[in-house]
């Protein structure tokens, strides 16, 4: 009358970690299914480790409906390959227009802020700072200023020209 071996893995794992953590065995729930030939756990399915395959398993198979249902998309590709994509070619490091002024010292910022007709409005080239592009986030205090960049956003342009500023590109 022996007992089979266990053929799941996670089943002798558990039993050590229950060994730490011990709970009596009067609390357990398998008190009440004692004398009780499968203990709840039926004579046909079985209880068996991974019935259904671990983790993903069966998504296109077994377990279509479920992932049809509730992760439509899963499958599949989108989109077209760029087979010998150059990642330098499209590098464009950006900054928030409403960042630009923390670029330089404050006391630029003070001294633009006096003088709002424009006349001597401080230039700000971003590609020294190592950025390319200027993107209209943020907002911009009212002092004029000249800004050199590779690009810029419409937004961006709209918010330094509101102010009086101007938008210069650079090569």
């Amino acid at each position: 009358n022996k007992r089979p071996a266990s053929k799941c893995k996670e089943a002798e794992q558990a039993a050590s970690a229950e060994d730490k953590r011990k709970m009596p065995s009067r609390l357990h729930k398998n008190r009440k299914k004692r004398g009780h030939v499968s203990a709840g756990h039926g004579r046909v399915g079985k209880h068996r480790c991974h019935p259904g395959g671990r983790g993903n398993a069966g998504g296109q198979h077994h377990h279509r409906t479920l992932f049809d249902k509730f992760h439509p998309g899963y499958f599949g590709k989108v989109g077209m390959r760029h087979y010998h994509l150059k990642k330098n070619q499209y590098f464009t490091p950006t900054i928030a227009v409403g960042r630009i002024w923390n670029l330089v010292d404050k006391e630029l910022l003070e001294e633009a802020q006096k003088n709002t007709d424009g006349k001597n409005a401080p230039v700000i080239d971003v590609t020294q700072f190592g950025f390319h592009k200027v993107l209209s986030g943020g907002v911009l205090p009212k002092a004029p200023l000249v800004i050199k960049a590779k690009a810029f956003s419409k937004g961006a342009e709209q918010k330094v020209k509101a102010i009086g500023g101007a938008c210069l590109l650079t090569a």
